[in-house]
């Protein structure tokens, strides 16, 4: 039996399919934004549909951005000899709020898993390849400790290490089935300084 009007139930049923976002959490979220005015109702609905048509992905490093190079790959004061090579966008904005790292990235947009029948060519690897025939000295791979990611770091390890750049592991502290996301900026720069040679 529904409880609330047709409005309210779509609405709770539409918040409860975002990842993270239980029955409970979508009724509170539903009623605070029925009881918010009708423009911040607006501007929420507005900022939704503006960002899910106009953001696209970086065309260097490939994570999400609303112009064509996104701040990172167009800041000239950026290391563009050194790349770190992450699974999503999140991650790279968890490396982001620890301000230490100074190069550029590359966003894969996943992981290697042959269980879930994605292989090296269901991810950005080409485009990776295609980067480091410019001037690059590193490639740092910060793929998260799961299984997928080891995978995809040692794929990755074996394509680039006869091109003779260094090619570098982020290094533990980083725990094994941990999503870097969910880590703290202290632990993420403990692993970008204690990375070795693949």
């Amino acid at each position: 039996m529904n409880t609330y009007s047709g409005y309210i139930n779509k609405l709770i049923e539409e918040l409860s399919a975002l990842p993270g976002i239980g029955e409970k959490s979508a009724g509170r979220l539903a009623f605070h934004i029925i009881n918010m005015p009708e423009a911040k109702v607006n501007r929420l609905a507005d900022a939704m549909i503006q960002a899910r048509s106009r953001v696209r992905y970086c065309k260097e490093c490939f994570t999400l951005t609303d112009e064509e190079i996104c701040p990172i790959c167009a800041n000239p004061k950026r290391d563009h000899r050194t790349i770190m090579v992450l699974e999503n966008t999140r991650d790279l904005s968890a490396y982001e709020k620890t301000g230490k790292y100074d190069g550029v990235y590359h966003v894969l947009h996943g992981a290697i898993s042959p269980m879930l029948g994605i292989g090296p060519n269901d991810i950005r690897l080409k485009e990776l390849i295609e980067r480091l025939k410019g001037d690059v000295e590193e490639v740092i791979i910060a793929t998260n400790s799961s299984l997928e990611g080891e995978t995809t770091a040692m794929y990755i390890g074996k394509l680039i290490k006869p091109t003779g750049i260094r090619v570098t592991r982020i290094a533990s502290g980083v725990p094994v089935g941990g999503d870097l996301e969910n880590i703290d900026e202290v632990t993420l720069l403990r692993a970008l300084e204690g990375r070795t040679e693949l």
